[in-house]
């Protein structure tokens, strides 16, 4: 076979495995985000809230995940600059290679989520991988991913679902002052759903309350 025609079929092999590769990034993408990044306490905080104003599918679940997503790209944009920066452009202009550059785009994510993940969900994944406890922040970004990643997830859930808890609080209040007022009332029949939502729905619109929680939200996050 001629020079060329090898050259040529590795240049192939190579290209198809590139193909493939970024395919796969590609298909996990979406669990990445999740996994990685502040996705995780919004859409969860959003779906308690829509749960707590007993709205059913209002807003759409489509809306949640489109808020949730443009939330989470204000709050990343520090770090997604940073593995822009650090990474991808000099992958782009071909200063470094290929497991160069995730080993490059691993450190901002791994500074974001060490900085928001609780000590005693780093120990307990520590611990049961088998991995030293790091002292010290240089310590933490040589931790692997399969060690972060679960305990940023963990401590996130345990954030969501306190704000959660505090988000229900009113509405919950709401809803058993209008069924002692429908009890005193002999009105049992009447569903107490059917005269708390507008109620609460009032009062969500006038604490202004998409503004009051997106921003205590991205505050969270350390901005503002």
């Amino acid at each position: 076979m001629p020079t060329d025609a090898l050259i040529n079929v590795n240049g192939d092999s190579v290209q198809a495995l590139e193909i493939l590769f970024f395919t796969t990034i590609m298909m996990l993408l979406p669990s990445l985000i999740v996994m990685m990044t502040s996705f995780t306490r919004y859409i969860v905080v959003l779906s308690f809230l829509r749960s707590a104003m007993g709205t059913q599918q209002t807003p759409p679940n489509m809306i949640l995940v489109g808020m949730a997503l443009i939330l989470t790209l204000f709050t990343m944009g520090p770090t997604l600059a940073a593995v822009n920066e650090e990474a991808l452009q000099p992958y782009q202009a071909e200063e470094i290679g290929q497991m160069e550059f995730f080993e490059r785009a691993q450190i901002p994510l791994k500074r974001f989520m060490n900085r928001w993940t609780e000590v005693r969900s780093m120990e307990l994944y520590c611990n049961m991988s088998g991995t030293p406890v790091p002292e010290s922040e240089a310590e933490a970004e040589e931790l692997p991913l399969s060690v972060i990643v679960p305990a940023f997830v963990t401590s996130e859930l345990k954030r969501a679902f306190e704000i959660g808890f505090l988000l229900y609080i009113p509405f919950m209040l709401i809803d058993m002052v209008v069924s002692s007022t429908l009890m005193s009332m002999g009105m049992i029949m009447l569903p107490p759903s059917m005269i708390s939502t507008p109620f609460k729905l009032l009062l969500f619109i006038l604490l202004d309350g998409w503004q009051l929680l997106f921003s205590t939200l991205v505050r969270g996050f350390g901005f503002g």
